[in-house]
């Protein structure tokens, strides 16, 4: 957790994650309408790594209807949430703590973006698990985070998203290198085992609904 507690990168958080993954804005709105398919206008959302308040706040104004519990472990991060949402936290309650620190629900439908590539997998599972106990049969769970094809090299799919953060004028061989670094930090799973943990702690109809370089998004029903 110790980058989210640094005051430099929570500074820039808001305005470089959507520099870093491929259609930002575009994965919220999707999230979002995964979750209206079956949630009621007048929904109760879990949010878990909800630091940074950038999903909760496409989510407030999408669904005014709606109310959020978020939960983050940063203090830093759920105060950068609180800045960001402005108005709109009028709808959210905040929670710093994992997700075993949420209230039970039941919720409408959840999502985890940008978190779980942070994770081994027996963490990820436990987390999963927590979400689905915490949901409505037939609730939507949206999760998006670093995944690699199954026959995918790590090294370059990461390499491809650390150049497209970089921007038209990316240095590929330095991305390359700073791809090398996040390899070795991030326990990046391969989308098979992804899909088979999200089974494994009881979800049903898994299907990928979004890839943007290492970037990979699973929809699933509790």
């Amino acid at each position: 957790m110790q980058p989210f507690t640094d005051p430099a990168m929570v500074a820039a958080y808001a305005q470089s994650t959507p520099r870093k993954v491929p259609g930002f804005a575009d994965l919220h709105r999707m999230a979002m309408l995964l979750l209206a398919e079956r949630a009621p206008a007048a929904a109760d959302i879990l949010v878990v790594g909800a630091g940074g308040g950038l999903e909760l706040k496409a989510f407030a104004e999408a669904q005014p209807g709606w109310r959020f519990v978020g939960v983050d472990p940063a203090a830093e991060m759920l105060d950068l949430a609180r800045h960001v949402l402005g108005p709109l936290g009028a709808s959210v309650e905040l929670q710093q703590g994992y997700v075993d620190a949420a209230p039970s629900g039941p919720f409408d439908g959840a999502t985890c973006l940008l978190t779980l590539h942070f994770l081994e997998r027996d963490e990820r599972l436990h987390i999963l698990r927590e979400i689905h106990e915490r949901l409505k049969p037939g609730a939507a769970l949206v999760v998006a985070h670093h995944s690699i094809p199954e026959t995918g090299d790590m090294g370059r799919w990461l390499a491809r998203s650390v150049a497209f953060a970089g921007g038209s004028t990316a240095d590929i061989a330095r991305a390359s290198a700073s791809a090398a670094t996040m390899a070795e930090r991030l326990p990046v799973l391969p989308a098979g085992e992804e899909e088979a943990i999200l089974a494994e702690a009881g979800f049903r109809g898994v299907a990928l609904f979004y890839a943007g370089f290492s970037f990979r998004g699973w929809v699933a029903w509790a």
